[in-house]
Parts: structure tokens; sequence; C-alpha cells
């Protein structure tokens, strides 16, 4: 998968990931997610379908008093439930998604996740937009339906190249309420080293479906005893030496690991918003379809 700090491509390289992400990604779109993502997320709202005559126990409130002064007795208007849905892609691009201890780095398995929920919701007719940020908002695509478009977005995270290291999830919360007016689905993905965020994330999720996908990796969690390690923190450029060899050193790494992802599941759970934890060397489809799953369960 691409490193999105290498060379850039060219046109045809670019063509060339799009399609091997576009196929990669169809079957898990297919199998797994088609007929759980529109059944798990309501629509925006109900619209008018039609006026049938008025039947014992229906809602007064919904009579249709010009149509049944036109026809001498009561008709009442039908709505059904809107399903057109807006998604919206929040990607943290800061340096931290860099890391990767096996095969993929927190980045790449971010843009294969978000290549996923783009071409579920081109399959099910809903439109899709994507925000990529740092410490800043770095790009904003508006939300709009079509092939085309969705295509467009893989080129976007295919070949971005952030302008900056840091991370603000608040400056992207912040400005998604700012553009998007209308209710969205709000996917967003990152590994969430940040913080001060939750005062946004809690009106976000308030104004929006918010899911979040949390990526982690397990070498931030327990370290081999390799002896002393240089540790480099890509947002600041801070450089640490840890004794790995040491037992002690390797339990407080899980014990400190273990108590943040417990303050941010306690944080989560208090603001009611839903959080998906994904382990970065493991397949993403199982936890995913699970919460899916969940999801419709709770409804």
């Amino acid at each position: 998968m691409l490193n999105p700090y290498h060379n850039p491509m060219d046109v045809k390289e670019i063509l060339k990931k799009v399609r091997q992400i576009e196929i990669r990604t169809r079957g898990v779109v297919n199998e797994v997610f088609a007929g759980e993502y529109h059944s798990v997320f309501r629509g925006r709202g109900m619209e008018f379908s039609e006026v049938r005559e008025y039947q014992i126990g229906d809602d007064i409130r919904t009579i249709d008093w010009n149509v049944s002064a036109r026809f001498g007795h009561p008709f009442v208007k039908v709505f059904e439930e809107e399903r057109e849905l807006i998604v919206m892609l929040l990607c943290d691009m800061s340096s931290s998604e860099q890391f990767g201890s096996s095969q993929h780095l927190k980045a790449e398995l971010a843009s294969e996740i978000s290549a996923v929920l783009a071409f579920s919701a081109l399959r099910n007719n809903d439109k899709v937009g994507l925000l990529l940020f740092t410490d800043t908002v770095e790009k904003f695509i508006p939300p709009k339906k079509g092939n085309s478009h969705v295509l467009r977005i893989l080129r976007e995270l295919i070949t971005f190249r952030p302008q900056r290291a840091g991370t603000s999830l608040a400056a992207a919360l912040e400005h998604l309420n700012r553009v998007l007016k209308k209710r969205a689905i709000v996917f967003l993905i990152s590994d969430l080293w940040d913080s001060d965020y939750e005062k946004a994330l809690r009106i976000v999720g308030k104004r929006h479906d918010l899911v979040v996908l949390h990526l982690y990796d397990p070498r931030e969690r327990e370290l081999p005893p390799a002896g002393l390690v240089k540790l480099h923190d890509a947002e600041t450029g801070a450089v640490h030496w840890i004794d790995a060899g040491s037992p002690a050193v390797r339990r407080q790494l899980v014990r400190r690991f273990d108590e943040r992802m417990a303050t941010i599941d306690r944080n989560f759970k208090l603001m009611n918003v839903d959080r998906v934890a994904l382990r970065i060397d493991q397949s993403y489809i199982r936890p995913i379809g699970e919460f899916f799953r969940r999801r419709e369960r709770r409804r």
C-alpha cells in the first residue's frame, strides 16, 4: 500500500492505485457492508409521499384539510422516511498516522476504510464528502453523489501530502460544524493522539450521527525486550530513550496504554458517542461489521 510520503506519482500510477483499492474493497462492500450500512443509519427526516383516506387510528394532525374539503370526507398525508444520507469522512493525516509496526501504516488503513465507506455510500446512492486534517483543515471536499466523485475522493486519499505534522481534532470538528448544515453520518478516523477535543466532539455528536474509528498499533502498548530503544515523536520531534529490556518499563508502558484506552472509552460513553477500536495489524472488517449489527439491534 501507499506511503503518503514517497515520491509523487504520475497519472498512470495514481489510476493504478485507485483501481487496486476499488478491486480490494469491492468484496467488503458487497458482502459485509451493503446490507448493514443502510439498515443501521436513519434517513435525514420525513418526506411527503401521498394522501389517502382517513382510517380509524390515524393521527388527526396529518389530516390534509384542503383535500378533505374538496372530497367531502377526511384525507391524511402520508410521509416516508427520507433515505438519502450524507456521509462525511474525517481522516486524521497527522504525522502519528505514519506509524505502523506490521504491514500497514495507520494512514494506509484509514485510506482503505474510507474507500470502503465511500463505495458503500455510492452503492446506496448517498452523498459522500471528505475532510483531511492535521492540526488544521488541509482539504475539504463537499458531499456529492456519483462514481466520479467517489473516485476523486480516492485520488485525494492516495496523493495527499500533509503540510503540517500535528493533530487538532477540535479544529476538524469545529470546521465541520460550520460548513455542514444538514444532518450527516460522520466517520472520524483517527488514532486520537490529541487532547481538549471533547467539547467539539460532543457538539458534533448531538448534531450528527457520529462514529469514531479509533486506530491503534499493538507496539503502542507492548514493546519487545530489545534493550535501549529510541522513541521519536513524529508530531513534536521530541526524542525519548527507554529501556525496553526492563520488565518493569514494559509493564509501565502496558499500564499507561490501558489507562489511556479506559479513559477514552469512559469519556466516549459519557458523551454518548460511538467508538470502534481498530487494531491496525488485524482485519477491520469484523469489528466494524459487529458494530453495525449492534447499532441495528439498538434501533
